[in-house]
């Protein structure tokens, strides 16, 4: 195995929602539990999930497709105080990512977390998953002046984990999260095990590669990998 100084890539970093972690059954409880609050039956959770990497706006949309204006504005606000009561009750790691986590750092190498999620949910999140400690830097969606599909958040990182954008390598399951790591000179992957759905043409983003599972990622950063077959859409 080779040693860090001949890996191609010193710091990983990971959009958070539906790459990190699978934070999708408790956005869902919180979309559901505003629905029953306006009286209305929940969506079911295979009609929810692969929405959540589109963050909140999107979630109420789904919920509530014909209100606009200030009401729609209530119910973000709405949503976004019950989810922040329930950041953490069922949230975890996607499969074998802690392990990987452990591989990076025993390597001495570092990670981190560039999402769009906002501070105030970010950051209790990441504590609770005991991963805040841990992060070379945490970027969160209004840490600087922009948000992904800008580069800034991800340059930002690159300042916080001591890497430059060619060091790093930028994991996420949306769009967007491909186009600010391009943007910003990065290696991408697509997480297709994360929240994409199936109008969505990930073999079209332009991204470096696609894994199914985060164990994937090894093999990326040790230049085993083998190129998936290309998917046909219908």
């Amino acid at each position: 195995m080779r040693t860090p100084l001949d890996l191609p890539y010193r710091t990983i970093l990971f959009d958070l929602d539906g790459t990190l972690a699978d934070t999708a059954p408790d956005l869902y409880a919180a979309q559901a539990l505003l629905s029953r609050e306006r009286g209305r039956e929940p969506l079911p959770f295979e009609a929810v999930r692969n929405h959540v990497s589109h963050g909140s706006s999107a979630l109420v949309k789904l919920a509530f497709p014909e209100v606009q204006g200030e009401v729609f504005k209530q119910l973000r606000e709405r949503f976004l105080e019950i989810y922040a009561q329930n950041l953490f009750l069922d949230t975890v790691l996607f499969p074998g990512m802690e392990t990987l986590l452990a591989w990076i750092e025993s390597q001495g190498l570092n990670w981190g977390v560039v999402t769009n999620k906002p501070a105030f949910l970010t950051d209790p999140l990441m504590q609770s998953l005991g991963l805040a400690q841990r992060a070379a830097c945490i970027v969160s969606g209004d840490t600087v002046d922009e948000r992904k599909p800008h580069p800034m958040p991800m340059w930002h990182a690159c300042e916080l984990a001591g890497s430059r954008p060619v060091e790093c390598l930028y994991v996420g399951d949306a769009e967007r999260d491909i186009q600010a790591g391009r943007a910003a000179g990065m290696a991408t992957l697509i997480a297709l095990y994360g929240y994409i759905d199936e109008t969505q043409r990930p073999d079209e983003w332009g991204a470096s590669g696609m894994i199914r599972e985060p164990r994937e990622i090894l093999d990326w950063m040790l230049g085993t990998h083998e190129p998936l077959p290309v998917v046909e859409h219908r």
